[in-house]
């Protein structure tokens, strides 16, 4: 079992549309027995509400279905029970890196770097407002990142 967490700062745009699509390719692929695969915030400011409107909707727009997510933080736990802990952009690995202190055995990395782009970060559409650039680089990314762990 291959677990991956997506982290992001609020857990309502881009982490849960990473953990959606991902789950999507999974499923096409015929793997979902072989993953577990959720998300997370490193804040506490959007804990227990959904999943942001436009992101939903863009995940919908591909037949996609994120109902019943609500945003969660990351704990210390999530540490010693994912395999893999995806970060949306630089800020959010400094903030990991301070909430689970440290990353001893080298899980955690930037969700652009399995799209081949290791100096790039996923924008964050709830300030940029461009939901539809966010798609395509969760795709990449996932793409990217299901193929390394195929």
């Amino acid at each position: 079992m291959k677990r991956i967490l997506f982290v992001c700062h609020g857990n309502i745009c881009r982490s849960p549309m990473a953990e959606f699509v991902m789950k999507h390719l999974v499923q096409q692929a015929g793997l979902h027995d072989e993953f577990e695969i959720a998300s997370a915030a490193t804040s506490s400011e959007e804990l227990g509400n959904p999943v942001y409107p436009p992101a939903r909707q863009k995940l919908a727009e591909h037949g996609i279905d994120c109902s019943g997510k609500t945003a969660r933080q990351l704990t210390r736990a999530d540490y010693d029970r994912y395999d893999h802990i995806v970060a949306m952009d630089r800020n959010n690995l400094r903030n990991i890196d301070r909430l689970l202190h440290g990353d001893p055995q080298g899980k955690v990395s930037l969700l652009m770097s399995h799209a081949g782009q290791p100096d790039r970060e996923v924008a964050d559409p709830w300030y940029t407002g461009d939901f539809e650039a966010t798609w395509r680089d969760v795709l990449a990314g996932c793409t990217g990142l299901l193929a390394k762990l195929r």
